[in-house]
């Protein structure tokens, strides 16, 4: 037993519209415990999507559409499913009735292209639109199959799910199990490298297991198919402890951490501060920082050192060290976090400078060469150098550049909190 999601629009199509009625979707019928393992978008093309509407009601029992309700000739969507099923269409009093209402109460009168959205199969039931002008329908043409209609505006389809949609599925026995998922979060390895460590699990049935990267990080997703919530997490915890256990240093977070509120939260249980001081990442990574609520009790500030005489005069860097070395270096990223430290007064100092592209880079250092700094307490210095490639665009650069300096601080917070001085298990 499952459903199937499919999009009407040409519009989505050529990427006009981000298909967000998709993902929201997938994630409701997740919540309700009914699997999907098909979507399609298709275009306002009426053999094209009775196509599309034969392949799939022959391998589901659910069809949800989006989008085609509206009052134009290219929405068709009602229309090519009571076509495709041999039923003809009937004109509802009480649809144009709510339509011309709607119209009344925003200072308008219906046009007669909306007496179309009143159009829909025989035997078909409403499927409400409260905020709109366009119902759906709610319409089992034959047993086993039932169908939804929803318009393709994001904020009506989402009350008429909700509303009416979800208590009928509920009525009819779905939803008497959820899909419950975790995201386990880690930086500093690969997919391809995680899905080797983690490979015995990526063949489990309940819960399971599934790699994904994106942005530079990669996630293990856990699911767990259960009656509610709370059990599918019983099932969900001992796997989550034990792929954490394998992963070690590079496991940061769950769901919607992100690395700068675990160092923020790091910072703040060692009661220790921070400052940073930033060339090519221009102020990126105090945004990153102070995008946390309280960052206020850990991070001090920073410099944006752009310019040279900003790193000489502010930071103290050696102007003789910027001549011999250049500001990309690991002399220059060293006397930068020291400085910042220094000037700030705080436990740490984290500095990047590199080269964003996409100019400015040479052969011994090309477009993607980071430094980063670290000054912790005391006088130790470490210095970390990134090869992040010449093919990637100057703002995720700037992006890697400042995850990455942030993932080297909280490694070295972890390893200091828990003595270690190596990548070893820490969950």
């Amino acid at each position: 037993m499952s459903a199937e999601i499919i999009c009407v629009g040409t519009e989505l199509l050529l990427g006009d519209i981000l298909n967000s009625n998709a993902q929201f979707l997938a994630q409701q019928l997740a919540q309700l415990g009914i699997p999907h393992y098909y979507q399609t978008v298709v275009g306002d093309n009426p053999e094209r999507l009775k196509q599309v509407i034969e392949i799939a009601a022959s391998r589901v029992q659910i069809l949800i559409f989006t989008g085609g309700l509206g009052p134009t000739p290219d929405d068709l969507t009602c229309e090519t499913i009571a076509d495709f099923f041999g039923v003809p269409l009937v004109e509802r009093a009480d649809i144009i009735e709510d339509i011309a209402e709607k119209f009344a109460q925003r200072g308008r009168v219906m046009t007669p292209s909306n007496r179309k959205q009143a159009l829909i199969p025989q035997g078909a039931d409403i499927l409400p639109n409260p905020t709109g002008t366009a119902p759906g329908i709610i319409w089992q043409p034959r047993p086993g199959l039932t169908i939804f209609t929803f318009p393709g505006v994001p904020s009506e389809m989402h009350r008429m799910w909700s509303d009416t949609a979800v208590p009928f599925l509920k009525h009819q026995g779905w939803g008497q199990e959820i899909i419950y998922s975790r995201s386990l979060k880690f930086w500093g390895i690969g997919e391809s490298a995680l899905a080797e460590k983690v490979s015995g699990y990526l063949n489990s049935a309940n819960p399971t297991v599934a790699p994904y990267a994106g942005n530079g990080e990669v996630r293990l997703r856990i699911s767990a198919k259960a009656p509610n919530a709370s059990a599918a997490e019983k099932l969900i915890a001992p796997v989550e402890k034990q792929l954490q256990d394998i992963a070690g240093l590079d496991f940061y977070g769950v769901d919607d951490d992100t690395l700068a509120a675990i160092v923020g939260k790091l910072l703040r249980s060692q009661g220790e501060t921070l400052a940073v001081a930033e060339s090519c990442t221009g102020g990126g990574l105090g945004q990153m920082l102070t995008e946390t609520p309280g960052s206020s009790d850990y991070f001090w500030g920073g410099v944006i050192s752009y310019d040279n005489s900003v790193k000489v005069g502010l930071l103290g860097v050696n102007p003789e060290d910027l001549e011999q070395f250049g500001a990309v270096s690991t002399t220059v990223a060293a006397q930068m976090a020291v400085g910042v430290k220094t000037r700030l007064s705080t436990t740490w100092g984290l500095s990047i400078t590199g080269i964003a592209g996409p100019a400015g880079g040479t052969q011994t250092k090309p477009v993607g060469l980071v430094y980063i700094g670290l000054a912790g307490p005391g006088d130790e210095v470490d210095t970390y150098e990134c090869k992040l490639g010449t093919m990637r665009n100057r703002s995720f650069i700037r992006y890697l550049s400042a995850c990455q300096a942030l993932d080297n601080l909280r490694r070295r917070l972890l390893r200091r909190e828990h003595s270690l001085d190596h990548d070893s298990v820490l969950y």
